[in-house]
């Protein structure tokens, strides 16, 4: 007979993964049995799978109140770490609380509490504050991208949080970054120092020049965009409102995009992502919020329509590409009169073919008003969508189930018929709304 596989093989099977990576490895092994571990490896390199495999290998099922407490700098980083510790099935509540939805909401899904919360440091402030939940469990501190949190001003809720901690035995903290202080009030005490961003350059990054020759670089960014065909990638600029200007340019030229950018309300922030993973949007103009810690994957290319102000800038923007070995550019668009800043070194100016405008309009999203909380599973969404939706299985693309709702992307051809033949029926027992987002 064949040994049971181990809660770890379990997780990975679910998660499709044959093996840990080097520094996942290296990681698991210092957060099992060393009390304070700082983890610095490049954004995609896996840190989120490094320290969730260990922590929750060492979570009692025995205590039904907090264990494990993770804060991180941005909403969608909480809702990604929520996301995947539920992807990984271990079979431990997790909640993620964070600014831009109700605390009410916070409140009643904490009267049940997770053995692991996720949270922003605002939110989680208040919830001490209010005395939600009881910190007398919590054992384990995790600070994802820490440094990230210290730049956008959480410092002072930071150390408001951790003084309100009396029992924390571990700590661990994350970053894509080594050059940044820990603050005294986080209290590591010989530390154990994983570091792989010097080592990790096996990156197949190609940096490459596009010089506009007006001030106005919109008509330069359109070419770029049919130079490079249809294909992900995120454009980067600096301020919210030179996004709402180039948004409305690339409108006007008929491609198709999300924006994303820290004042933008939540929802529309999440169904930009979401509708960004799924392939009905190609593109995504941000701000450096996009730069670290979002669920984005395999992109091809990033153009820093902007020129980054500081140097991790240009770094970690650069990081959304070429990850984890895969192949990626990223494309400077400058005016030729700009001078470039010192840390951007690129070889020569790339000519821009004369392409058509690519069409990237292939997927539509589809929202579903149930979710995991009405038992809805993506196996009972495809079997409506197909059966009286009257698609085939090529014409249904991802989907994304949350707790009471569902984001599913369908063929654009296919989407208004969807909508005619499946809203307001019946999904497990519950009439549901479909709308196209």
């Amino acid at each position: 007979m064949s040994k049971p596989d181990t809660l770890q093989q379990q997780i990975l099977k679910k998660l499709r993964i044959n093996e840990l990576n080097p520094m996942q490895q290296e990681a698991e092994l210092a957060i099992s049995n060393a009390p304070n571990i700082v983890l610095l490896s490049p954004t995609g390199s896996g840190k989120t799978l490094a320290f969730l495999l260990p922590i929750i290998d060492l979570l009692n099922t025995n205590i039904n109140t907090v264990q494990v407490l993770i804060l991180v700098p941005s909403r969608e980083l909480a809702i990604q770490i929520e996301q995947v510790v539920r992807d990984m099935g271990a079979g431990y509540k997790t909640n993620a609380v964070y600014g831009g939805r109700p605390f009410s909401k916070d409140k009643i899904e904490l009267q049940h509490p997770p053995s692991i919360l996720i949270g922003t440091p605002g939110r989680v402030a208040d919830h001490l504050r209010r005395e939600t939940f009881s910190v007398e469990t919590i054992n384990t501190l995790v600070l994802d991208e820490f440094d990230k949190s210290l730049e956008v001003g959480f410092e002072k809720e930071m150390s408001e949080i951790i003084s309100l901690l009396p029992y924390i035995k571990k700590r661990v903290l994350t970053s894509a970054t080594q050059d940044m202080e820990i603050p005294r009030f986080v209290g590591l005490r010989d530390e154990l120092v994983i570091n792989y961003v010097t080592t990790a350059v096996t990156s197949q990054l190609e940096i490459k020049r596009v010089v506009s020759p007006l001030k106005n670089k919109l008509q330069t960014l359109v070419d770029l965009l049919c130079h490079i065909g249809n294909k992900p990638g995120i454009i980067f600029c600096n301020y919210k409102d030179s996004i709402k200007y180039v948004s409305d340019f690339l409108l006007k030229n008929n491609i198709a995009h999300g924006c994303f950018y820290g004042s933008l309300d939540q929802i529309d922030r999440e169904r930009a992502l979401i509708k960004f993973r799924n392939g009905t949007h190609q593109i995504i103009i941000a701000t450096d919020l996009a730069a670290r810690g979002l669920d984005i994957s395999e992109l091809n290319y990033i153009i820093h329509y902007q020129l980054p102000l500081k140097p991790q800038e240009f770094t970690h923007r650069n990081g959304r590409t070429a990850r984890m070995n895969s192949e990626g550019t990223a494309y400077v668009l400058h005016w030729e009169e700009e001078i470039l800043p010192e840390f951007i070194t690129t070889p020569s100016i790339l000519k821009l073919e004369n392409k058509p405008i690519p069409n990237n309009n292939s997927w539509k999203t589809v929202f579903i008003s149930g979710g995991r909380k009405d038992k809805i599973s993506k196996g009972d969404i495809a079997g409506l969508l197909i059966k009286q939706g009257g698609i085939e299985k090529q014409e249904l693309g991802i989907i994304e189930l949350k707790q009471d709702c569902a984001f599913v992307a369908v063929a654009s051809n296919k989407a208004s018929s969807v909508i005619e033949k499946t809203n307001n029926t019946k999904l497990k027992k519950k009439k549901v709304r479909v709308t196209i987002i």
